[in-house]
């Protein structure tokens, strides 16, 4: 693995899933109580003994990279290296803000001009999956291939929102199509069912190739199409033009694959984890999650009752509190009474000193959920300060609400924006 360097792009504005990414850029977001979204990626690499890493960054970037900063640093012996490659100005024409997934690799060649790599393993930073990238890297290399493109099987109906790929009986890539809108396109690049059940993956009624924004490129062809050609997506541009004169090949993966890219799929990935039975094991013996360690005490319940559902490290959870199929961030401070029904709550960065919690001169409540209050079907951000007797409830079924300081409804989820306060009986 010494000959691949891996970069993870993590530089988008992230706007589907605002106002979460309202103060911060999208891998930085909160996922399952503990983690962040650029843990994932960053976690599939160690766990696949790939340890030169580049993370290219640009939006709102500040804790993105003081979470990658305080939890990836490797040894002095292993030649391993987590670094931030954030957007700059240099003397370089052009070389400014990324414009594009390989405009974003584009302004970062001379870092893969390194002596002794052979493969560019690229990545994106807001996905939710477990994958050995070794097995890739294997399918790219026995079949010749000058990239590989990561591909899971879909349904017609999941296809107009994703780079959909048609491949012949080797799985080298015959057509190439961003986000297909029309019947006519879809059958353009769809695969007969039978193709996948040949390969040992059940079609289950799926015609589809879909691109899971994951490669593995020749480090030569990337630099020489980057730089004869000013292309500045993937998906868009690159691939539709390189399966016609280039080796092309899918890597197939049938395993749990979340693109977190709207409030809603962060809402049902999130809430998916705390089933008994969750489609993605955060747990592993041989693959583990890794984040940042941050040596809190154990969480504290108090009489309360927690059915189905994660609960992070540091909490502390009043007598008479009610938990049912939700997320509970780091430091979450839940008073007596609450209740919280299928809602994600972030938790906070910082405990509170007990002259701070009663409120100080604004006399505005304390950091974490007061007694009697209700959330339900809600996403509440970090360090959200809610009172007494509070109701976060979509009561009106508003789909998308207009934008506030405090709440706003998205995709119909309340969504309690970080540092908000609530003050005692606020009501949505």
């Amino acid at each position: 693995m010494r000959n691949v360097i891996t970069l993870v792009l993590g530089g988008g504005r992230g706007q589907r899933l605002y106002p979460l990414t309202k103060v911060r850029s999208k891998p930085a977001v909160p996922l399952a109580s503990k983690y962040r979204l650029i843990d994932i990626p960053l976690s599939n690499c160690i766990n696949s003994g790939l340890r030169r890493i580049y993370v290219l960054t640009q939006f709102l970037s500040v804790s993105l990279h003081r979470h990658i900063r305080l939890t990836y640093r490797f040894d002095n012996f292993s030649g391993g290296f987590v670094e931030l490659l954030a957007a700059q100005q240099t003397p370089n024409a052009g070389t400014d803000w990324y414009e594009g997934t390989a405009d974003a690799v584009r302004k970062n060649l001379g870092y893969l001009k390194q002596p002794g790599t052979d493969y560019v393993v690229i990545l994106s930073g807001d996905q939710l999956y477990r994958m050995d990238y070794r097995d890739m890297l294997r399918t790219h290399i026995d079949s010749g291939a000058e990239v590989t493109i990561g591909a899971i099987p879909v349904a017609r109906e999941q296809a107009n929102g994703l780079g959909i790929m048609r491949a012949d009986t080797s799985g080298r890539v015959e057509a190439f199509l961003e986000k297909p809108k029309s019947d006519e396109e879809i059958n353009h690049v769809r695969i007969d069912p039978a193709w996948l059940d040949q390969r040992g993956i059940p079609s289950q009624g799926r015609e589809c190739l879909a691109s899971m924004g994951i490669y593995v490129f020749n480090r030569d062809f990337l630099v020489d199409v980057l730089t004869k050609t000013n292309y500045q997506d993937f998906g868009k541009e690159v691939f539709p033009t390189a399966f016609r004169t280039r080796h092309v090949q899918v890597h197939l993966f049938d395993g749990y694959w979340e693109d977190i890219g709207t409030i809603r799929a962060f809402y049902d990935a999130n809430l998916s984890l705390a089933r008994p039975d969750p489609p993605f094991q955060l747990a592993s013996a041989t693959a583990p999650l890794y984040s940042r360690a941050r040596f809190l005490p154990p969480s504290l319940l108090q009489g309360a009752h927690v059915k189905d559902s994660l609960l992070a490290d540091g909490c502390r959870i009043g007598s008479g509190a009610v938990i049912e199929n939700s997320v509970i961030g780091l430091r979450c401070i839940i008073g007596e009474g609450v209740t919280i029904r299928n809602s994600v709550i972030m938790g906070a960065d910082y405990y509170e000193t007990s002259d701070d919690a009663v409120g100080g001169q604004n006399d505005q409540p304390a950091i974490g959920i007061g007694p009697g209050s209700l959330i339900e079907n809600a996403i509440v951000d970090k360090n959200c300060r809610i009172g007494q007797n509070v109701r976060v409830v979509n009561e009106h079924n508003v789909e998308n609400g207009e934008d506030a300081d405090d709440c706003v409804i998205r995709e119909g989820l309340p969504v309690v924006i970080k540092n908000a306060v609530l003050p005692d009986g606020w009501k949505l």
